[in-house]
């Protein structure tokens, strides 16, 4: 399966993971950080989080067809699929079609005390 993980950490946690998989040659697989889990929440909460769990394995679709899957306006749609594209969580294909290129997503992240 191939799982992209969302986790929130330090760029310094970011670069020592880095160091450490060129370190003992293992892959870490796909990663994208967010420095907050408010930046997390941001950028990928709400509806935002329900169209990438709609385009979790689907392979490359239209924006319409996205809104179909999420039940959603397809001017609301394409709002946050720019906002995702801008941000690389999904791909644009050469043909203009969206793809969040992954099967699952796991989300990892720690709340603590202020």
């Amino acid at each position: 399966m191939n799982t992209l993980t969302i986790d929130v950490c330090s760029m310094t946690e970011s670069l020592a993971d880095a160091v450490r998989a060129m370190e003992t040659g293992q892959a870490q697989g796909p990663r994208y950080s967010f420095s907050s889990p408010q930046s997390l929440m941001h950028t990928l909460g709400g509806k935002r989080f329900d169209l990438i769990q709609a385009l979790s394995g689907a392979g490359p679709v239209t924006i319409r067809e996205a809104a179909r899957r999420t039940g959603r306006d397809v001017k609301a749609v394409h709002g946050d699929v720019q906002a995702l594209l801008a941000c690389g969580v999904l791909d644009k294909t050469a043909d203009g079609k969206i793809e969040f290129p992954y099967d699952a997503v796991h989300v990892d992240f720690l709340l603590k005390a202020a």
